[in-house]
């Protein structure tokens, strides 16, 4: 993969130095750890405003993973589009035949490590729905979900556990949205946890 600002000498060190005052300086508690395993997906949830994954991204930093995110190819031009790729963009062509899907599985497939942030719900605007394109792309490429979080309430973030989905996508699905039912996003009115969509796989690029 690309090199991104979570990689480069001297820059990474200055920012991460930063970040970790900003959360002092605004009482934010990091929690959690990267896990063994290489490759993996961070579920960055709740996401309900702008400020959800710029803070889950630095958190992610922090703790010493490396995170990717994705977003719709038209972002990665010129003049901006080397800067989004340096803080971690990966491009997605939704104009292609492949899904979302097969782009990231093929991504995973073709490289030995790499970590990619993912919402859950796939928008920060308030969804009946959940995404399941990060499912998906976890059981083709056979890797694990990191269930990440920030709760505005209580103020921590971080990691927690690491989980490996099965072939049940309702049980998998419904253990994941209650993991995050008990976090408190900035605007909980747009936070819709309960409901399933199993259909919906080319997801959660904004």
């Amino acid at each position: 993969m690309h090199l991104t600002i979570f990689q480069t000498p001297i820059t990474k060190q200055f920012m991460n130095l930063c970040s970790w005052l900003y959360l002092k300086l605004i009482g934010w508690k990091l929690e959690g750890t990267v896990p063994e395993q290489s490759k993996y997906i961070v579920l960055a949830g709740p996401h309900t405003s702008n400020w959800d994954f710029p803070l889950m991204l630095t958190m992610g930093s922090l703790l010493g993973a490396k995170p990717y995110w994705m977003g719709k190819k038209a972002i990665f031009k010129f003049p901006l589009g080397w800067f989004f790729k340096w803080m971690g963009g990966i491009p997605i062509d939704r104009s292609k035949k492949n899904s979302l899907v097969s782009q990231m599985v093929d991504i995973f497939d073709s490289t030995e490590e790499l970590c990619v942030l993912i919402p859950p719900e796939g928008s920060r605007a308030p969804r009946k729905e959940w995404k399941t394109g990060f499912y998906h792309i976890a059981r083709q490429a056979n890797i694990p979900i990191v269930l990440s979080y920030i709760d505005f309430e209580k103020r921590v973030g971080g990691f927690a556990e690491v989980l490996w989905l099965t072939d049940d996508v309702v049980a998998d699905m419904t253990y994941i949205q209650n993991f995050y039912a008990g976090k408190h996003p900035k605007y909980p009115e747009r936070f819709e946890g309960e409901y399933i969509n199993v259909d919906n796989q080319d997801s959660n690029v904004e």
